[in-house]
């Protein structure tokens, strides 16, 4: 029997393949002509398409891509087959990948990890400015194989304009400015390309987004019925970013290097109105991040520098990221609003140093493939800064990283087969933490827990085999099918956290005795790419073996528990950190996590088609979406935070110069739901987006956007902040993109 969150998505999928039968027509015949080849180049072999990889991908790229900009790649990739958008506020919005998140979904910028701690929090942004993407590629389901072990759930690689190897003939300036009615959102972008030479081109560009707070519909906590209304307080996001590259070209192949850097200050929402207040209601307190990085990269493309090798390419990046998560306090007197203090209550540091060597072999025996080495030394702290003994939120560590991997592609009569496989060695070193504020905790069933001022180094040894194979169904269609079995090491916040994260309201608790995950992935897809009709759909099973997640412990009512600062309930000393008058209540808004290890399985479907309903001045293009994912233990019991089903329509048209498509999509209700998790409302998304492309203007557009036209009060399910933030009210943003010379 299918559920009926499923229905809606099923109905799509039999309207789209109905379709089929009515897609040979005129519209189809001047539709189906050669398209640009869009290289996918975060696949090792470097020279296939996405329709040519057996492994589910998607790429953004041109127009799509312009539709698709937005302030965080949450944002941008929200609602595309299998990926949503976890975010903690607007300065927020880290990708979820089939329901999978955090350090399970691998981000790469130009091929190597951002080196932030986005994956360490569900308060971190991650460290890169979408707005410099001239492509995006999404790898769902495990990708271990390509990226070890920070790939379990997919990985999103954006390429940059920085290491092209195309060389313009003349100096060229690109131009983007967008202001936002909703949050005052400015951002602005130039970039500036200057050949030297035949064989030279300097690279400079400079990015920033200033916002104010942001517009909601209602009141913005789960429940709240008094306060502050349609206002998302403390949602306001500055960033800046920018970068120098230069790169040389000649036959022998090419090489870059580039330095850029990163900063950002976003506020993580807070209702005043609604949450207990120190001393008395007498003060109140927000959240600020403040992070930056700057980073030093290496590229180079080597044409035949061995014998049977027809191409090298080596990537390296040095990375110094540090992140402030500071707490300012405001005084609520009748003559107050001041600032009584600026608390520092975490300090993270991550110094990073990746490389990574892809070779192409020549054919042997009709095989091509690529084989490589990967290296990762990471350096990592996340302190509590406050009071005469430093605390922590992960115990300092070193994890070092080293992998081998081989993927080999066999061409056959029927399409062709895939094989892979990939070997690492993680290695976690933790501090000692002699000197620190080592907490303890007493658990629901009574058990205190701390953490040993002295722990050893955990190693582990992951160990990922693949094989896939595409199979051409006439002309128009390809089968796909794959097996992967992949294991994944601990991330050494769930092997050493153990303090509060002040800005994401959590009291985490890691598990030094954790053993490796491991999945065992299984995909079948089927896909029509020519023709005017054209469709895409997937399903997928992937059962873990002891899956590391994040759990609510239950008060027993249901409710999640709460703890203050150092770890206590309501009644365990919690007085201790509370005025007189305040209540046992005035700190326990920390909600106690614990990383948790258990047997589970993800399965689901996903779709996405099109059909060219009219050709001519006019075009009218229908597009159909959907995708389902189910997260669950196999002992029984759901894991928290699954994306709810969703299911999209959209229509594509224009005249002359402007082209126009308006998208709708419905988020479900999400049902099925972890412990101590609540249900989470569906809600209904509704946008456009207008642009003008004057043909006498080249590379020029004007275009207006409109999002959450129905001004919803949408609550995203896979966010840790659900209930304490909605979407952003209804949204228009108007701007101007433009190049110049080239």
């Amino acid at each position: 029997m299918i559920s009926r969150p499923q229905l809606p998505l099923t109905a799509a999928i039999a309207l789209a393949l109905a379709a089929s039968s009515h897609a040979l027509t005129e519209a189809e015949r001047a539709f189906d002509e050669d398209l640009p080849r869009i290289i996918v180049t975060a696949d090792p072999l470097g020279d296939r398409t996405a329709d040519e990889i057996i492994r589910p991908v998607s790429v953004l790229v041109n127009e799509e891509l312009d539709r698709r900009r937005a302030g965080t790649l949450g944002e941008v990739l929200d609602g595309m087959p299998g990926v949503a958008n976890s975010d903690f506020g607007p300065g927020v919005g880290r990708p979820v990948v089939r329901g999978l998140q955090g350090t399970r979904v691998q981000v790469l910028e130009d091929g190597l990890g951002t080196s932030d701690v986005s994956g360490e929090g569900a308060d971190h942004a991650i460290a890169l400015d979408p707005s410099r993407a001239d492509q995006i590629e999404v790898f769902r389901g495990p990708a271990t194989l390509l990226y070890g072990s920070g790939a379990a759930g997919g990985v999103v690689n954006i390429r940059t304009w920085r290491f092209s190897p195309v060389l313009p003939e003349a100096p060229r300036i690109d131009g983007a400015f967008s202001y936002g009615f909703n949050g005052k959102d400015r951002q602005g972008r130039l970039a500036l390309e200057g050949p030297v030479g035949q064989d030279f081109v300097f690279r400079a560009d400079y990015s920033l987004r200033r916002t104010d707070d942001f517009d909601i519909k209602g009141f913005q906590q789960v429940g709240q019925t008094a306060g502050n209304e349609d206002t998302l307080r403390n949602s306001d996001v500055e960033t800046d970013s920018g970068s120098i590259t230069g790169l040389w070209r000649g036959d022998w192949g090419h090489f870059g290097l580039g330095l850029s850097y990163w900063e950002t200050e976003y506020g993580i929402p807070e209702n005043f109105d609604a949450r207990p207040r120190d001393i008395g209601g007498q003060s109140d307190d927000l959240e600020r991040v403040f992070a930056d990085y700057i980073r030093l990269d290496l590229r180079g493309e080597f044409i035949d520098p061995l014998p049977g090798i027809s191409m090298g390419r080596l990537k390296m990046a040095w990375t110094d990221f540090e992140q402030e998560e500071v707490e300012f306090e405001f005084n609520r007197t009748p003559a107050g609003g001041e600032l009584d203090e600026r608390i520092v209550e975490a300090e993270f540091s991550n110094r990073e140093f990746d490389a990574r060597l892809e070779l192409v072999h020549e054919p042997i025996a009709n095989f091509r493939g690529v084989f490589g080495l990967q290296f990762t030394d990471r350096e990592f702290e996340a302190d509590d800064p406050r009071g005469a003994d430093r605390g922590f939120y992960v115990r300092p560590n070193v994890t070092r990283t080293l992998s081998a991997f081989l993927v080999e592609e066999l061409p056959t009569n029927f399409g062709r087969l895939e094989f892979g496989g990939r070997i690492e060695r993680v290695r976690s070193a933790p501090d000692d933490v002699f000197g620190y504020r080592v907490e303890g905790i007493t658990t629901a069933d009574g058990s205190f827990l701390a953490f040993p001022e002295v722990l050893d180094a955990k190693a582990f040894t992951p160990f990922s085999l693949s094989a896939g194979a595409l199979v051409e169904v006439g002309s128009d269609y390809h089968l796909r099918t794959s097996i992967t079995r992949s294991e994944r090491a601990p991330s050494p916040e769930q092997l050493f956290a153990f303090g509060r994260h002040a800005a994401a309201g959590t009291f985490e608790i890691g598990d030094p005795s954790l053993s490796k995950e491991g999945y065992t992935n299984i995909e079948l897809g089927f896909d029509r790419h020519a023709g005017a009709f054209r469709f895409d759909v997937t399903a997928f099973y992937n059962r873990v073996n002891n899956f590391i997640f994040l759990a609510s412990e239950d008060d027993g009512t249901g409710t999640p528990v709460g703890v203050n600062d150092i770890g206590n309930r309501a009644g365990e000393g919690a007085a201790a950190n509370c005025a007189p008058g305040a209540g046992g209540l005035c700190r326990l808004r920390n909600q106690l996590v614990v990383n948790e290890q258990a047997n589970a399985e993800f399965y689901g479907i996903e779709l996405t088609s099109s059909i060219a309903l009219v050709d001519g001045p006019v075009p009218l293009v229908l597009r159909l979406s959907g995708d389902h994912v189910r997260g669950k233990l196999r002992d029984g019991g759901n894991l928290p935070r699954i994306t709810p089903t969703r299911a999209g329509v959209g229509l594509d048209t224009g005249f002359g110069d402007f082209d126009l498509s308006i998208d709708y999509q419905r988020v479900f209700k999400q049902t099925n739901v972890a412990e101590a998790e609540s249900e989470t409302a569906g809600f209904d998304l509704l946008g456009f987006d207008l642009f003008w492309r004057p043909q006498v203007l080249r590379g020029a557009q004007v275009y207006l956007q409109g999002r959450n036209l129905l001004n919803e009060d949408g609550r995203r399910h896979q966010s840790f902040f659900k209930e304490d933030a909605p979407i952003i009210g209804r949204a228009l943003t108007t701007g101007l993109r433009f190049q110049l010379g080239g």
